[in-house]
C-alpha cells in the first residue's frame, strides 16, 4: 500500500478556503496514491468554537471527502468537528473511493487546551481494513495514551491526525516511533504546519515509520509537503514471525 501525508497550513476557521487548497494537492494524487492522511480539523484548524464550526453527520467536509476519494481512487482519512445529538466531536473520518466509511471519534481530550469543555470524549476504539491492511486511528493527544491503541493482533497501520505544536516537536517523533516499535506496526503521523488562531506553532514533520521504528518518509520542517512512503503487508508478518513478541503481551481491559 502507497500512504500519502498532506503536510499542509491551514487558514483559521475558514471551510472553503481550506478545502479549495487541498483539492489542488488531491489533484496531483489522483490515482497515484492508496491512502491520503490529512491533519486534525484539516478544515479550520484546531479550535474550540463548536457552535459556528461544527457540521452535521454527512454533511459538507464529508460530501467534500466522499467526491475526492471518488475522484482520485484512494481512501481519504483526517478529522473535523461533528455536532450529533446536542454534543460535538472531534471525529476522524475515513471514506473509501466506493464510498464505504468509517469514523473514530477522539477519546483523549486536550484538557490544557480546554478541549474536553466543549467536546464530548470518544468510547469506541476502531479498527477496520482497507485494500488488505488493518487500520487503527488515533487523533493528536491520543498519541500520549498506549494503553488505548496497545495492538492487540488486530491492526497493521496506526494513523495519527494531529495539530501537534512545534514547542513539543521532539515528544511527537519519539511517541509515533515507540508507537511503532511497541505495536509492530506501521505508524503514520500527519500533522499540520503554520501558526494557528491561538498562536500556536506547529512545525509539522509528518512522518511514517516502519515497525522497526525506522524511518520510511518525514516530512520537511515548517513546509507544505506531501510524503509518501510503501507499507508491506508480507513484510510485517515475515517480522512478526521471526520475532514474535505479541505472544508475550500482557492481557487486560480497558473501563470507559
Amino acid at each position: 500500500m502507497k500512504i500519502s501525508i498532506v503536510q499542509t497550513d491551514i487558514f483559521w476557521e475558514e471551510k472553503v478556503t481550506n478545502l479549495e487548497k487541498l483539492e489542488k494537492e488531491l489533484h496531483t494524487l489522483a490515482g497515484n496514491t492508496d491512502l491520503v492522511i490529512l491533519p486534525e480539523m484539516f478544515n479550520t484548524g484546531f479550535s474550540n468554537n463548536v457552535m459556528k464550526l461544527g457540521e452535521e453527520p454527512g454533511a459538507y467536509t464529508y460530501k467534500w471527502m466522499k467526491n475526492q476519494a471518488g475522484t482520485g481512487d484512494f481512501g481519504i482519512c483526517g478529522s473535523f468537528i461533528v455536532g450529533e445529538g446536542g454534543r460535538f466531536f472531534n471525529r476522524w473520518h475515513f471514506i473509501g473511493p466506493k464510498g464505504n466509511s468509517y469514523v473514530y471519534d477522539k477519546r483523549h481530550l486536550f484538557s490544557p487546551g480546554n478541549e474536553n469543555k466543549v467536546f464530548t470524549a470518544g468510547t469506541s476504539r476502531v479498527v477496520f481494513s482497507f485494500r488488505g491492511v488493518r487500520i487503527c486511528p488515533n487523533v493528536c493527544y491520543d498519541l500520549r495514551f498506549p494503553v488505548w491503541s496497545r495492538n492487540r493482533n488486530d491492526y497493521d497501520l496506526l494513523i495519527n491526525s494531529a495539530s501537534w505544536p512545534e514547542s513539543r516537536r521532539d515528544v511527537w517523533i519519539a511517541l509515533l516511533k515507540a508507537r511503532a516499535i511497541e505495536n509492530q506496526c506501521y505508524v503514520a503521523g500527519a500533522n499540520r504546519i503554520g501558526t494557528d488562531g491561538n498562536n500556536i506553532s506547529h512545525s509539522g514533520e509528518s512522518v511514517i515509520f516502519s515497525p522497526r521504528g525506522e524511518i520510511i518518509s518525514l516530512g520537511r520542517s515548517n513546509e507544505e509537503y506531501v510524503i509518501s512512503g510503501e507499507i508491506s503487508i508480507s513484510d510485517l508478518n515475515s517480522f512478526r514471525g521471526k520475532f514474535p513478541v505479541m505472544n508475550d503481551s500482557d492481557d487486560f481491559t480497558i473501563n470507559i
